[in-house]
């Protein structure tokens, strides 16, 4: 967001409006009402020169399936929303109505896509996208990759985090990653801090009380 709005407002990209729909509205709460938390260049933006980008004019929140259609029917944009894996959310309807008509439209993925998920399936080139039993998506946008964007720590910073946990936890679970890297990371934390670690499969179920 903060990328799109400096680019709108030094004219670096066109001026066109940028829609946040999923979970997003929650997240740009949590910045907008505890500035005092964000880096130094943004909380001297905010408190002293009176300009919040996260409440910029270029943002419209999509709060409604009516203003969703608008949007998919409607004038050039930029849309954010979620899942970032395309694993559910509101980014499906999008891809269902963006992806198969126009080459012109763009799909930019901005975070990690796991192995497995349709994500990663579009990264590597697949041009037909099969969603659920029957349907199927012919991908005949551009797709762009853009990395640094990515707010997931590295395995040596959870590893210093494990570290400095106090109370030391009884059990870790190593999920949301690859599976030869959750097992990994499970491993190493076990032999170095001896704590219990668990790197679960999917649908494998665990009683935590």
């Amino acid at each position: 967001m903060l990328t799109l709005e400096e680019g709108v407002r030094l004219k670096k990209i066109p001026n066109v409006k940028v829609y946040l729909d999923g979970m997003i509205k929650e997240a740009t709460a949590i910045h907008t009402t505890y500035p005092e938390y964000l880096n130094p260049d943004l909380r001297t933006q905010i408190f002293k020169e009176g300009m919040n980008p996260f409440l910029a004019e270029c943002f419209e929140q999509v709060d409604s399936s009516e203003l969703r259609k608008k949007v998919i029917e409607g004038d050039p944009c930029i849309i954010i929303t979620t899942s970032g894996m395309l694993s559910g959310g509101p980014v499906m309807e999008y891809l269902r109505n963006l992806a198969p008509p126009d080459e012109r439209n763009s799909l930019v993925f901005v975070g990690y896509q796991a192995d497995g998920t349709l994500g990663r399936r579009i990264q590597k080139g697949w041009k037909e996208i099969p969603i659920g039993r029957r349907e199927t998506i012919n991908m005949n946008c551009e797709i762009q990759t853009v990395d640094g964007f990515s707010g997931h720590s590295d395995r040596n910073q959870l590893m210093r985090y494990v570290k400095h946990l106090q109370p030391r936890p009884e059990r870790i679970f190593t999920i949301h990653g690859d599976e030869k890297s959750t097992i990994d990371l499970a491993s190493s934390i076990y032999k170095n801090y001896h704590i219990q670690t668990v790197s679960p499969m999917n649908l494998e179920t665990y009683r935590l009380v």
